[in-house]
């Protein structure tokens, strides 16, 4: 039998239940002394909190093709988002190449405004060879870190942080090793975090105070001795873990209860009509007991939060509108939850430290059902979220016109992703790569961490390119000059010149506009001669500029 299976099967013996902090179920993974000792003591304290989209999302209707859009409204006219009209699409990028150019679901405006702020990135057409379209065998497949047709018994999560000592759990937690490495919040234990003994540890509470309770008030001794035999030796390891789980729940207790939010509104509830399971934002809370236990100074590395409800064979939309329904509700909660999760890590302070991916175990179908909806499929957007982040598009649209019967072709492999984050964000070494059996890929890593030897651009020179004043020319001016700038959404844009008191001297535009370069030829015959400002103000583009005009 194995380990997992043997472990949902006596956790009624053992006591095991999963642990809930303040109202949310958790697992605590623990790793060794000297990897947390490592963590504690390096300049490099980065987390990657991982966002599990349950079920299989369909990346096509959350990251669209703009240009194959008629290839893909002629796949999936019953639920295509529409290009035109007042929930259509958004424009994510007008200055990617054209075979990178794609549009979001409309409810994903914080994803754009993420991106524009240079905080988000998308990689393209992700998956693995000859993906599984079992929920369950995919996502053992994306948690173990292998091929189609591996059968590990561990994750590459609890490959990577075993490499630095795998003589858990003795001596473990100690009073400089408080902390759990990982924490998945949720009831499951998954594959992601086993090292090839396994390692996931859980108790139950519904809050922190019911929790204290517990531990200090329920339960008896254990036995003084178990059987010498395969069973007995897996009760023993599960009361061993039990044991440790105890003390690292009294750990995150502490942690929550030293730790804040800052004054972050985090989102609750979907604003527009959604069937009713998909009304309430169920990632909120988990992204802000995740800056919380982080500004407690929790030392944990990774952290796996989880929405569900992607396997959307029927539904997918509403029959009377195609942007409407449970799945756009649930792109809404990801990506309002995550800008509310990045603000609030801003404002206490730690935004540098942490890094926010999103995955899928498969995609959906190109071709959508008569249901409105969408069946397995395979390859699938990710999004990269955070401060370090390289903002960009990773890899061109899907080929709509050369489909795997009617599947998107997978071009990028999970593990070049979980590859890059190791080394390019986490700093893994080549020997942790090779442990966590990810060493075919070190030479396949991805432009996704700024500052990386992938990335050879600035930060800065993204954002800039796509939300500049120009200098006006020419400067000095006599009787004309030309004010230039570039704006990459649809919005308000207010030019103005004023004089040195902040007078308005002369309005020069003042309208809606669509994303690209401008340039205005303005007259100044009666401009008096001396010194001016000119200002914009376009959502995120907020400058000013001076001019001198001579007579």
């Amino acid at each position: 039998m194995k380990r997992r299976n043997f472990i949902k099967n006596l956790s009624s013996l053992a006591g095991a239940a999963p642990f809930v902090l303040n109202g949310l179920p958790m697992q605590a993974f623990a790793a060794n002394s000297e990897l947390q000792r490592a963590a504690a003591n390096s300049t490099n304290d980065r987390v990657i909190v991982l966002i599990q989209l349950h079920g299989g999302n369909d990346g096509l209707n959350t990251i669209i093709p703009i240009n194959q859009y008629s290839e893909y409204y002629n796949l999936r006219a019953n639920i295509a988002i529409p290009e035109s009209g007042n929930r259509k699409m958004i424009q994510l990028d007008s200055f990617l190449p054209d075979e990178q150019q794609v549009g979001l679901h409309p409810d994903m405006q914080d994803f754009k405004w993420l991106y524009d702020q240079g905080k988000a990135a998308v990689v393209q057409n992700v998956a693995y060879e000859n993906i599984n379209g079992s929920h369950f065998r995919s996502r053992d497949i994306w948690f173990m870190g292998g091929d189609y047709d591996d059968h590990y018994g561990s994750g590459w999560i609890g490959r990577y942080l075993n490499h630095y000592d795998p003589a858990y759990p003795e001596g473990y937690p100690s009073e400089q090793n408080p902390d759990p490495l990982a924490l998945e919040i949720g009831n499951d234990m998954s594959l992601a975090f086993h090292r090839d003994s396994g390692i996931p540890v859980s108790i139950s509470i519904n809050n922190p105070e019911q929790f204290y309770n517990l531990i200090t008030n329920v339960g008896g001794a254990p036995p003084e001795s178990v059987k010498d035999t395969f069973y007995g030796h897996e009760l023993q390891w599960i009361m061993d873990l039990e044991e440790k789980s105890n003390q690292y729940a009294g750990r995150l207790k502490e942690l929550f209860d030293k730790g804040r939010n800052s004054s972050t509104v985090y989102p609750e509830r979907y604003p527009l009509s959604a069937p009713d399971g998909d009304v309430r934002n169920p990632l909120s809370a988990q992204l802000r007991m995740i800056a919380r236990l982080l500004s407690g100074g929790a030392q944990t590395k990774i952290f796996l939060a989880k929405i569900g409800g992607f396997d959307t064979h029927a539904n997918q939309v509403e029959d009377y509108d195609a942007t409407m329904g449970g799945h756009a509700a649930k792109l809404y909660h990801i990506t309002s939850a995550v800008r509310a999760f990045q603000d609030d890590l801003k404002a206490l302070g730690l935004e540098d430290k942490v890094l926010t991916v999103t995955f899928s175990e498969f995609g959906r179908r190109a071709i959508s059902n008569g249901s409105y909806g969408t069946d397995h499929g395979k390859a699938a957007p990710m999004m990269i979220f955070g401060k370090n982040v390289h903002p960009g598009v990773v890899g061109n649209t899907p080929d709509l016109k050369n489909l795997d019967r009617g599947d998107i072709r997978y071009e990028i492999d999970y593990r070049q992703v979980f590859t890059t984050l190791l080394e390019d964000w986490m700093g893994a070494t080549p020997e942790a790569i090779q442990d966590t059996r990810f060493e075919d890929f070190s030479d396949k890593k991805l432009p996704l961490i700024a500052g990386s030897s992938t990335v050879t651009s600035i930060k800065d020179d993204f954002i800039n390119e796509r939300y500049r004043l120009d200098n006006c020319y020419p400067n000095p001016a006599r009787n004309k000059t030309i004010f230039s700038y570039r704006i990459n959404a649809n919005m308000h844009v207010s030019l103005n010149l004023y004089d040195m008191n902040g007078q308005l001297v002369k309005r020069i535009v003042d309208e809606v506009q669509k994303p690209g370069t401008y340039q205005y030829p303005v007259t100044l015959y009666n401009v008096p001669a001396g010194t001016y400002i000119y200002r914009i103000e376009a959502g995120l583009l907020k400058a000013a500029k001076r001019l001198i005009i001579a007579k």
